[in-house]
């Protein structure tokens, strides 16, 4: 049987159109999605929209529409861009998933009553101060000048009412046991992070809205008066999403998961999240991997600021290979990355245009003008090659989650191969040795398509593009034009 893997992102809420922090973790689960299915893993990928909560609620009322309207909206819009960078959605073991989906909605609250049932639930009058944005409590210690340090254009609210909470506190043990796995939560930094956070000692919070305040979101089971607050929904859906809780064989098959989230969601994912699985008496997640954040010059995105920067006139204008080249080499997996269009476009000329693109024009009308004959045992399908020692830096990178470290490894392998074409001249040598100029060419075709193997995970239609050169002598059309 084949080995298994569950692989999921967070979901973003759909409140707006998709910034290039989403784009991030979505092209960082596919290079991971398409690099276990080249290695022969069976993969399940998850990813979807947020739907419910204040922030989608009042963004609605904001712009004139029913909220299912206003998210219905976005959803499709976050969808298209998800084809738009390549994601790998044609796969039968794709799931995309909307918080507003009938089966999420009952599986959520099934998963309230088995919290429930396990004494975890209660409710009380509170008075919080709380960041729409996060759509997380704040303590005074958290902000900074009276503001949310994620959001500080929000104003902070306070919420005074009677809701029902989680015991957090009550797994406050089971989690730093959990945590014990040094490779629960990736990078270890982040695990330090969590187990200090957790060690300081948990309180409980609260898991639901009143309705009269608040109305979008899943009806409390057995209270009318309360909806689900948006995390406690939004984060069923990691089990919702394989079939839980009526298709008991699917959900076997797939659990535990391995998440992917921002260093914002953290807490929320490996330690509420854990504390709820806990409760619920479900197995904890697998992993949780941790990435930072996108800035631009160092400093946040942001619309007052001028510099936020819109993925899909990236796409129009570059390409989605493009960027999911510099997402996975340019930025770094585990911390905070910078993206401006000044270095994207000196990295796309230097890399792609002048790079990849070069190198592969100048074999393939070496390899269409010296009549080379096919190296056709070097051509081998990628998921037999993948596994040779040729790979196993590269593997062993992406097993780490090292996207960029990975993605060095196929650039490494192009700068060799222009170089042994300075160091052989091939187009020089084949006026005099043609013969020789021929094994030259014939041993370039070779590392081309092995290069086209390692790109598979990370520009999928680049890869087939070359591929599809190799086997017809002929490249279309240029891979990537230098742009002025």
């Amino acid at each position: 049987m084949k080995e298994k893997l569950y692989l999921t992102t967070t979901l973003p809420y759909v409140n707006a159109d998709a910034h290039l922090g989403h784009v991030l973790e979505f092209v960082q689960a596919d290079i991971l999605v398409r690099y276990n299915r080249l290695i022969g893993k069976e993969v399940f990928f998850n990813i979807g929209t947020d739907e419910h909560g204040q922030k989608i609620w009042k963004k609605a009322l904001e712009a004139g529409r029913e909220p299912q309207e206003f998210a219905d909206f976005y959803a499709a819009r976050f969808r298209a861009l998800m084809d738009s960078l390549h994601l790998a959605t044609d796969d039968p073991n794709f799931n995309f998933i909307r918080t507003t989906d009938e089966h999420h909605i009952k599986a959520a609250q099934e998963f309230w009553r088995r919290c429930d049932t396990a004494g975890d639930i209660y409710k009380k009058a509170y008075k919080i101060k709380y960041c729409t944005g996060c759509e997380l409590e704040k303590t005074d210690s958290e902000l900074v000048g009276g503001k949310c340090p994620l959001h500080p254009n929000l104003e902070i609210e306070v919420i005074d009412e009677e809701n029902y909470f989680f015991r957090f506190s009550k797994y406050q043990t089971a989690l730093l046991e959990l945590y014990d796995n040094t490779n629960f939560v990736v990078p270890a930094g982040r695990l330090k992070e969590i187990k200090n956070f957790v060690a300081g000692g948990l309180q409980d919070f609260s898991i639901s809205r009143l309705k009269s305040k608040m109305p979008w979101g899943i009806p409390v089971p057995g209270d009318d008066d309360q909806v689900m607050y948006v995390w406690f929904d939004a984060l069923t859906n990691y089990i919702s999403a394989i079939g839980w809780p009526e298709d008991e064989k699917k959900f076997e098959k797939w659990w535990p998961v391995v998440q992917l989230a921002g260093k914002d969601n953290l807490r929320q994912q490996s330690a509420m999240w854990q504390a709820m699985l806990l409760s619920a008496g479900i197995e904890p997640s697998g992993r949780i991997i941790i990435h930072g954040f996108i800035t631009s010059d160092g400093q946040k995105m942001s619309k007052s600021l001028g510099n936020v920067v819109d993925p899909l006139a990236v796409i129009e204008d570059y390409g989605a290979e493009a960027l999911r080249y510099y997402l996975a080499r340019e930025v770094t997996p585990f911390e905070d990355g910078d993206f401006t269009l000044e270095k994207f476009k000196q990295s796309y000329n230097a890399n792609l245009a002048n790079g990849l693109g070069n190198l592969t024009s100048r074999i393939i009308k070496m390899y269409q003008s010296y009549e080379v004959e096919e190296p056709t045992a070097e051509l081998k399908p990628a998921t037999e090659m993948i596994g040779e020692e040729f790979f196993r830096e590269y593997r062993e990178n992406l097993d780490n989650y090292e996207i960029g470290k990975a993605a060095d490894f196929i650039w490494t392998q192009i700068g060799e191969a222009d170089l042994y074409i300075q160091n052989t001249k091939p187009f020089s040598l084949y006026k005099t040795a043609p013969e020789e100029a021929r094994k030259h060419v014939a041993y370039l075709i070779a590392s081309l398509w092995r290069i086209s193997v390692a790109l598979e995970p990370f520009m999928p239609e680049t890869a087939e593009k070359i591929q599809q050169a190799i086997k017809t002598k002929e490249l279309a059309a240029p891979l990537f034009l230098r742009k002025e």
